[in-house]
Parts: C-alpha cells; structure tokens; sequence
C-alpha cells in the first residue's frame, strides 16, 4: 500500500453514492474536497467518525468544503447507514475496490493477529486544482474532523 503524496494529482474517480447517483471527483473541480476512506459501515469506529463529521459538517461548508465518504460497501448498505446516523454528505461506494486502489488505501491489514485484506483509515484534502493539499495516514475516529478543521483554519 503506497499513498498518494501531497502535491501530486488527485485520480478522477467516478462512483455512485447512497441514493444511486453518478458521482465524480471532476464535478468538485473548483472548491476543497476531503475525502476520506473508511473500513466499514456502521462499525464502532467508522460510525463514530462519520457521525463526527456530520456534526461539524456546518463548519467544513462555511470553509466551502465538501466531504466524500468512500468504503467498499454497496450503496444499500451505504443508505442504511446514511439513514441510521443522519448523514448528510455523500458516501461513496467502491464495491469493485478502484478508487481505494487508485488512492492506496487498500492493502492488508491485522485484526486480532489475522491478516486481510481491506481499507485503512486515511484522508486526503483535494484543493480547488485538483491538488493533493493534505494527506492524513492515521486517522483517530472521532476527533479526525476537529484535526482537519485546524488544519483548514492554518492554511486559509
């Protein structure tokens, strides 16, 4: 697994979210984008993380920019999740593992000594160019927003 490096191109992707909708990297060119990988729906640490995100939400669209949710997961189970915790941004699903490729977030991971294959917990901020501004390895759940806020704030 090899990130992708600040400063280099963000890879276009074109994926559907949780209502089924067409969505692009392409179609945010122009303003900010956080996109941010995640394991799995409606686990511990990737429900505290979303609910995170939506709660400060308010703030990344008063800095004019838009968060992406991408995990593996179909767009049902993307809805489900969506609708349990209110999420009110975009979670796309990469059930054929492109853009989690494309974005070097996919590779083998350790749980409870096995091994498998699956997404880490990383974030990139996409500038208005297409740029990769900000690259984010090792995510804490649910204070990650609040970090990539700071981050935003320094860097206005």
């Amino acid at each position: 697994m090899a990130l992708l490096k600040e400063g280099g191109t963000a890879p276009d992707f074109t994926g559907t979210d949780q209502d089924g909708k067409s969505v692009s990297l392409s179609e945010y060119r122009g303003s900010k984008v956080l996109i941010y990988f995640y394991p799995k729906d409606d686990t511990p640490g990737c429900t505290a993380e979303a609910c995170a995100f939506r709660d400060n939400l308010p703030n990344f669209n008063k800095l004019g920019v838009t968060v992406l949710g991408v995990s593996t997961d179909p767009e049902a189970k993307h809805r489900k999740f969506a609708d349990k915790y209110s999420l009110p941004f975009r979670l796309v699903a990469d059930s054929d593992k492109v853009i989690v490729q494309a974005y070097g977030v996919w590779g083998p991971k350790k749980f409870m000594g096995k091994e498998y294959m699956g997404t880490s917990r990383v974030s990139y901020m996409i500038d208005e160019a297409g740029l990769i501004a900000k690259v984010w390895p090792k995510v804490k759940p649910a204070v990650h927003p609040e970090e990539v806020l700071g981050w935003l704030q320094d860097n206005k």
